[in-house]
């Protein structure tokens, strides 16, 4: 029998104000990567200061969120957002797209990190690490929402959404956490071998668009080009980057992160 999804995706309302799950877990998940971070330049892993990291941080969240939500109103649901304009603004209640946010923060990070004297590939490398774990409690936060519906399955863990329809469908909230976790397993891992700067991007990458790709054919069909979805596409970019900078690096860097 499946699981009826019937989590209530607001955590709690006082008068006016309401706090959805999604919201917090999205919070949470930023803050994960700025404890990690500042952690790591304690340890004397991320040669920069606090202070220089702070002033960047600021301005990576921002641009991930700005990234995240153009690409989420742009190409995934254009025709929702230029109905509904005044929903544009409303990313707790999700709508934030992982591209698009990726995007965003890598160009925040490259230019307030020049600005600041810190190398954008060892910036990127001790940020990418908790990132993919904080992806997963994003994941978690589409579960809470009934987002990103999967396709009509009845298998034994299927999962039926009741603010979406009564079917039964792939739980692919569940099958992205799983596989950021792995991601983030692995990278943490590594995290403290020499490996050139720009390793750890480059291996988050590869492993998560090659992940993302698979699971894309268990969501609900989504069409974009030549029988490929859009996510699936943007993998494809995504994975021919993290080659493209693996052997670039090890060609060019010889520095170690």
């Amino acid at each position: 029998m499946a699981f009826v999804n019937n989590l209530d995706p607001v955590l709690f309302s006082f008068g006016f104000l309401t706090i959805h799950w999604y919201g917090v877990l999205y919070a949470l998940g930023v803050f994960f990567v700025y404890w990690y971070a500042r952690r790591e330049i304690r340890q004397g892993r991320f040669r920069t200061t606090l202070d220089a990291f702070d002033s960047v941080f600021f301005w990576i969240v921002l641009g991930m969120l700005v990234g995240a939500r153009l690409f989420e109103v742009l190409f995934y649901s254009p025709g929702y957002y230029f109905a509904n304009p005044a929903r544009i603004l409303a990313i707790w209640q999700g709508g934030l797209s992982f591209h698009g946010g990726l995007i965003g923060a890598a160009l925040a990070a490259w230019w307030w990190g020049k600005r600041k004297g810190i190398a954008f590939l060892h910036l990127a490398d001790t940020i990418i690490v908790p990132a993919a774990f904080a992806q997963a409690l994003g994941r978690l936060g589409n579960f809470f929402n009934q987002e990103l519906p999967g396709r009509i399955w009845d298998g034994p863990w299927a999962v039926i959404y009741p603010r979406i329809d009564e079917f039964p469908r792939h739980p692919v909230q569940i099958y992205e956490i799983v596989y950021n976790l792995i991601v983030f397993a692995i990278l943490y891992a590594l995290r403290k071998k020499q490996l050139p700067a720009g390793s750890l991007l480059a291996i988050f990458l590869m492993l998560y668009s090659v992940f993302r790709f698979i699971v894309e054919f268990f969501k609900e069909p989504e069409v974009f080009f030549a029988g490929l979805a859009l996510g699936q596409w943007l993998s494809v970019l995504m994975f021919t980057a993290g080659v493209w900078l693996w052997f670039r690096i090890r060609k060019h860097a010889p520095n170690t992160s």
